[in-house]
């Protein structure tokens, strides 16, 4: 059964930029073929200080209390984000081993050991459950790592991400992973997000819903937050069948506790561009990773704003990237399907 390693994108982007603008950061998908499923990794070999926000209340994560201030390491060479629920964890294991392979890795005397954590989202209803993201699928998007712009849509940790199925799956539509990225005075803040969100997905622009629950006949947009507010009633949905989890990084010079800080500033871009967000239903989670690259840092007044802008628009590229998928009864069009 095939597998496969995604290519980076070669096409220029249209001025939304990527988190690989981001000096230091290196991305690389896998995408399986035999379902829609896979993970992507954001490397940082040098390492990187480190933080996290987990806002949502069923999440699936990997060393997220290694990133508390309190505690001792600060430093990470990588993060995984990945499908196939808690079984996608796994595909940390690979990125540690691929680090450890290229000398990446904290300095514990007898070796170096690479810092992974980790988040999965829930992609077990598109296709075979049996099949999810393990740790040689996370040693293959190490491989495939690049300091180019990363592909986008239906590719690594977006492949099987759908959004808008509050009022059931069969009325939903196909999310994705997609990037962004903000410079201000030579400071640059990157996101990449996996978008799998149980809302729809809106753009702050506009007000406009992009992607996300449809009407009964499939062929229109409901507005999910109108919807409920007039009184139709959501469908029970297991807990945490859902879940956003990304990445944002910048090269600006940061202590842990203000990676933190950004983590949970970041969580406002994901407020702008995603209704309902941070349910019961969803286990949202944000890491941050600063590489030190610049000369300077505009404070953290102005990277907080930076890292919720590049979430926001990451999020919106993710949804308008992604494209419409059919896997046995079940179909999920796309933003560019309704459009």
């Amino acid at each position: 059964m095939p597998r496969t390693a995604s290519p980076q994108a070669r096409r220029r982007r249209s001025g939304d930029g990527a988190i690989t603008d981001v000096a230091g950061i290196e991305v690389g998908h896998y995408t399986d073929t035999r379902r829609p499923t896979g993970c992507t990794v954001v490397l940082a070999q040098a390492g990187a200080v480190a933080g996290v926000d987990v806002r949502g209340a069923a999440p699936g994560t990997r060393e997220t209390d290694l990133l508390s201030p309190c505690n001792l390491v600060d430093r990470v060479h990588g993060i995984v984000l990945a499908g196939g629920s808690a079984w996608g964890l796994d595909a940390a294991s690979g990125a540690v081993r691929w680090l450890e392979e290229q000398g990446a890795g904290l300095d514990v005397v007898a070796a170096k050991l690479p810092i992974v954590p980790g988040a999965v989202l829930f992609d077990l209803m598109v296709g075979d459950a049996a099949i999810r993201p393990d740790a040689a699928a996370g040693y293959e998007a190490c491989r495939a790592s690049s300091a180019a712009a990363p592909a986008e849509g239906n590719v690594g940790a977006g492949a099987g991400a759908a959004v808008g199925k509050i009022f059931g799956i069969a009325r939903a539509m196909k999310g994705g992973i997609g990037t962004a990225s903000v410079t201000v005075d030579g400071v640059t803040v990157g996101a990449i997000v996996a978008c799998n969100a149980l809302g729809d997905v809106i753009d702050p622009e506009t007000g406009a819903v992009v992607a996300g629950a449809r009407t009964r006949n499939g062929k229109g947009l409901v507005d999910t937050r109108r919807a409920l507010l007039r009184g139709e009633a959501p469908r029970p949905v297991l807990a945490g069948t859902n879940t956003t989890i990304g990445v944002i990084a910048t090269d600006a010079a940061i202590t842990k506790v203000q990676a933190c800080r950004l983590a949970t500033m970041a969580h406002d871009g994901l407020a702008r561009a995603i209704n309902p967000v941070h349910t019961m239903s969803d286990g949202d989670t944000l890491f941050v990773m600063g590489t030190g690259r610049a000369k300077g840092s505009p404070g953290m007044m102005v990277l907080g704003t930076m890292a919720a802008e590049a979430t926001a628009r990451a999020v919106v590229r993710a949804a308008r990237a992604a494209r419409g998928v059919r896997v046995g009864r079940l179909h999920l069009p796309a933003a560019c399907d309704l459009a």
